[in-house]
């Protein structure tokens, strides 16, 4: 199958186009390495598959540019991975992640449309169930209200996707993703900033007394979940959450990043932050009878394993 993974530099991307890759797919990536983080560090994701695939630097919010790489290369199914993601810098810049998120994702849905796109799998978020007070989270919740720019882009992603299905007949998957951690993850995000911080001795941020949970969800079984999705065979337009259905406390979290590290953190608590969601808890139920999806990395194995690689990369 020849793929097309839009942020196939990033954190999850680069893992789907290894996975891709050994699993004998064509794969092509879209990033515009932009310096939201160092675009060394996604230059160094993908150096090990660099020569495997072919990697196109575009702005998604430049639709002829989109066009043009549609038009040059025929693919059969796009991973839309690609987005301006991060609750707090979504409403410092909402217009940046509308323009990226809801227009970038409405030109690859017309590029594909164009060009008879099989299948489009999309990247949406835990952070769409808002402050839900069904708990799990179920992918059949009538949502009514997002906390940020950010998660308001993603349901707009989402019903994008659904109307080009019905429209076009194009199969479109939205996968929500419960916070994506492992090797590689973007340095913004929590688990590595904390890491990060704790293990130079410098403080870290705790935003609220520590009682905010999330469900924290490891790379690879976000990925096998991502796989299964190149398969389905449902409706024509089908919602999935992926998580591990289990969840942690913030204080909790960043005892146990000390304990892997076997450091102590120095902690600024600071009031809570405007969009923050108070807790993230996936039901998974849906997706593993429809998937197959199988999550078997608990946060107790998951973190060891990415502070592992931390100190691999850290030295």
């Amino acid at each position: 199958m020849r793929i097309l993974v839009t942020g196939g530099a990033g954190f999850i991307g680069s893992h789907l186009v290894e996975k891709l890759l050994a699993a004998g797919h064509e794969v092509a990536i879209l990033d515009d390495f932009n310096d939201f983080y160092d675009p060394q560090i996604k230059h160094g994701n993908i150096a090990a598959v660099a020569k495997d695939v072919t990697i196109h630097h575009v702005d998604l919010r430049d639709s002829a540019s989109v066009r043009n790489v549609f038009h040059r290369e025929k693919f059969e199914t796009i991973a839309h991975l690609a987005a301006r993601a991060g609750v707090r810098p979504s409403i410092q810049q909402p217009q940046l992640y509308y323009d990226t998120n809801v227009s970038g994702t409405l030109h690859l849905l017309e590029a594909a449309r164009m060009t008879g796109v099989e299948r489009f799998i999309f990247a949406s978020s835990s952070s769409v169930y808002g402050v839900s007070k069904t708990v799990p989270f179920s992918e059949d919740q009538h949502l009514t209200q997002t906390l940020s720019p950010y998660a308001a882009t993603k349901i707009a992603g989402e019903f994008l996707c659904s109307t080009y299905s019905h429209l076009h007949q194009m199969r479109a998957v939205a996968l929500r993703y419960f916070t994506v951690y492992g090797p590689r993850q973007r340095p913004d995000l929590a688990i590595h900033r904390f890491t990060r911080r704790i293990y130079a001795g410098q403080p870290i941020e705790q935003f609220g007394d520590g009682t905010t949970r999330r469900d924290y969800t490891y790379i690879e079984d976000v990925i096998q979940g991502t796989m299964a999705a190149l398969n389905y065979a449902g409706p024509l337009f089908d919602i999935f959450n992926l998580g591990e259905s289990e969840t942690i406390e913030l204080r909790n979290l960043i005892a146990a990043i000390e304990n892997a590290l076997g450091k102590k953190a120095k902690i600024n608590r600071l009031p809570e932050q405007p969009g923050d969601m108070p807790l993230t808890c996936a039901d998974i139920s849906k997706a593993r009878k429809l998937l197959g999806y199988n999550p078997t990395a608990r946060l107790s194995d998951g973190l060891p394993r990415f502070v592992d690689w931390f100190l691999r990369v850290a030295k």
